[in-house]
C-alpha cells in the first residue's frame, strides 16, 4: 500500500469516527449537580468499605478536545455536604479530628496540568484542598461523551474519573488502623455549556 493511499485512509477513518463527530469547538461547561456525582470509599475494620457521597458542589471547567492542554478545572464541595448514610458519623467527620468544617467548609480542586493519553482518556493533576492542607493529585479521566441534550438542546460534555488518596496527606489521622488511610474517589460528570 502507497504512504499516500494509507494518509488518505487513515484521514478517513479519523473523519468518520463517532469521536470526531462528538467532540466540538472549545468551550466552559458548568458542572451540573443533577447529572454529577461524586462518592468515595474507605474500609472500615476490613470488613466493609463505607460508601460516602458529596451532596453539595460546583464547578467550571473549559474542555478543549483539540488542544487539551487548553483545559481547566475549579471544583469546590461543601463539606457540610458529605453524607455516609449515618448521622453520627457525619457529624462525627464535620469535626476537627476529620474535615473540621467549621475552619474549613469547603474542600476545593484545582486542575493544573491536562495530558491526553488516547481519544477516550487522559490525566488531570491539579491541586486538592482539604482542612486547609494542599496536595497534588492526579485524576484518571475517561471521556464519555459530548453533544446536544436532546430533551433541552442544551451543549453536554461527560467524563468520568478516579482517583486514589492518603487521608493522612491532609491531617486526617484519627483511627488509622481501624478505618482505612487509602481514599477510593469516584467522580462522574456532565458538563452543560454556557450559551
Amino acid at each position: 500500500m502507497s504512504k499516500l493511499l494509507r494518509n488518505t485512509l487513515l484521514a478517513a477513518m479519523i473523519a468518520c469516527s463517532p469521536l470526531a463527530t462528538e467532540r466540538a469547538a472549545a468551550g466552559t461547561f458548568d458542572i451540573d449537580p443533577v447529572h454529577s456525582g461524586i462518592a468515595f470509599f474507605i474500609d472500615h475494620l476490613g470488613f466493609s468499605q463505607v460508601i460516602g457521597i458529596a451532596k453539595e458542589f460546583s464547578g467550571t471547567f473549559a474542555f478543549d478536545a483539540a488542544q487539551p492542554a487548553n483545559s481547566s478545572l475549579d471544583v469546590a464541595v461543601k463539606v457540610a455536604g458529605i453524607s455516609t448514610n449515618n448521622n453520627q458519623r457525619d457529624s462525627d467527620i464535620q469535626g476537627a479530628d476529620w474535615f473540621n468544617a467549621t475552619e474549613f467548609p469547603q474542600i476545593t480542586f484545582v486542575g493544573r496540568e491536562f495530558k491526553a493519553v488516547d481519544a477516550k482518556s487522559g490525566t488531570i493533576t491539579g491541586d486538592l484542598t482539604i482542612a486547609g492542607v494542599s496536595k497534588p493529585v492526579t485524576l484518571d479521566v475517561t471521556f464519555n461523551k459530548e453533544g446536544q441534550n436532546p430533551w433541552d438542546k442544551s451543549h453536554v460534555v461527560g467524563f468520568s474519573a478516579r482517583a486514589t488518596i492518603k487521608r493522612s496527606d491532609f491531617g486526617m489521622k484519627a483511627s488509622l488502623g481501624m478505618i482505612g488511610d487509602e481514599v477510593s474517589l469516584l467522580i462522574q460528570v456532565e458538563g452543560r455549556g454556557r450559551s
